[in-house]
């Protein structure tokens, strides 16, 4: 017994207590400084190189998002330029009142005794599309293709459409040239209906055989304008 104690007390000498102290303090120090510094460094980098990660993701999303939004807009600019091109093409450049004076003199060209003119309508694009929502509603049992029959296709969004009726004088050789005149205009001219009498019959004939006869006319255009 008394060999086995001298055994232990040689293996706790003070020069291996003096080598095994700094060890163990040294591991430990290194331990910790693991556990409360390195580990949560570890971590946040890890976390920093994920959001950076993340970031490098949308700036590459962005880079594309600006691209599409540059072909959107050029699609945009060119849908604009072809609206307005049809919109110049059904109202051409002149206003209303400009192209009724141009009606006036085309008629005073033509020997057109004007005796009276009366607006019946104005449309607008929007008012269509409320019309067309409400008659929806009202009757949604219709055929689609009586829908369709109703919608005038030159009334785009930016155009109004105005109709008159149109009361004269005038012999039928000036009427032709009159009616011709109307087609070269800027503005679409559509004509809705025409009327034409003879203001005195010197036969039993409707017929109209002589060009110089006077004729009262009536007669409804419909005009396309700007909004």
């Amino acid at each position: 017994m008394n060999k086995s104690i001298r055994e232990k007390k040689k293996l706790l000498t003070p020069e291996k207590a003096a080598s095994f102290i700094p060890v163990f303090i040294s591991s430990t120090v290194s331990l910790l400084i693991v556990v409360f510094y390195v580990m949560p460094q570890y971590y946040n980098s890890n976390k920093v190189s994920f959001e950076l990660n993340e970031l490098i993701k949308k700036k590459n999303d962005l880079d594309n998002l600006k691209s599409q939004y540059k072909k959107i807009n050029e699609k945009f600019d060119e849908l604009n330029k072809e609206k307005s091109r049809i919109i110049e093409l059904i109202t051409g450049k002149s206003k209303l009142d400009t192209l009724l004076a141009k009606l006036g003199e085309i008629g005073k060209k033509n020997n057109i005794e004007f005796t009276s003119i009366i607006p019946k309508k104005l449309s607008k694009a929007s008012e269509i599309s409320v019309d067309k929502n409400k008659n929806k509603n009202k009757s949604k049992r219709k055929n689609i293709k009586e829908v369709n029959l109703k919608i005038d296709p030159l009334l785009v969004e930016g155009t109004k459409k105005y109709e008159f009726d149109f009361y004269f004088k005038s012999d039928f050789v000036n009427l032709l040239s009159f009616l011709r005149e109307l087609e070269f205009q800027d503005n679409a001219i559509l004509i809705n209906n025409i009327n034409i009498s003879e203001i005195s019959e010197s036969s039993g004939t409707s017929e109209i055989d002589n060009t110089n006869e006077i004729l009262e006319v009536n007669i409804g255009l419909t005009f396309y304008g700007r909004t």
